[in-house]
């Protein structure tokens, strides 16, 4: 699992690696206008609530950082990356099963549901690939090539 959620994040990597500054946090791209930078920042925030409630084995969805300097800048994008691949690696088969209270603001008020780490990991390497597929149509409309033409794709969707 840490594989595949590793190999997708370095995904967003190559892709920070190819893009400026500027097409990084461009905004222009109806409907929503939000950048690239929003959506990497976004994603890996929800990846960052996993690892900071690992040791109280509380994770609140809710409670997102939403880091400045990775929404702005690649530099800043490609480190945060770093930094949740680096901690996903300290991860063990034997961790995987521990139970997790997960929180989150669902429109009515905060939920929590326990979740085992493996299913919470899952979901959000489902929700990067949701977001990585966001960026494809946002990087598509400032006519910037997208050389992975896996970004953003699910596996399991027919091509």
């Amino acid at each position: 699992m840490i594989n595949a959620i590793e190999k997708n994040l370095c995904r967003g990597v190559n892709l920070l690696n190819s893009i400026s500054d500027e097409q990084y946090s461009n905004t222009s791209t109806p409907p929503y206008y939000s950048s690239i930078g929003t959506h990497i920042r976004h994603i890996l925030d929800i990846f960052n609530c996993i690892f900071l409630g690992l040791d109280t084995q509380k994770v609140d969805f809710s409670q997102r950082e939403r880091n400045p300097i990775a929404e702005k800048t690649t530099s800043g994008g490609i480190a945060y990356f770093n930094d949740i691949i680096s901690k996903l690696k300290t991860l063990s088969e034997e961790d995987f099963k521990q139970i997790i209270a997960v929180t989150d603001e669902l429109g009515d008020g905060k939920v929590t549901v326990d979740y085992f780490l493996e299913a919470v990991l899952m979901q959000a390497h489902s929700h990067a690939i949701h977001h990585f597929a966001t960026i494809g149509y946002i990087v598509s409309k400032l006519d910037v090539e997208l050389l992975d033409d896996g970004f953003g794709y699910n596996p399991t969707s027919p091509r």
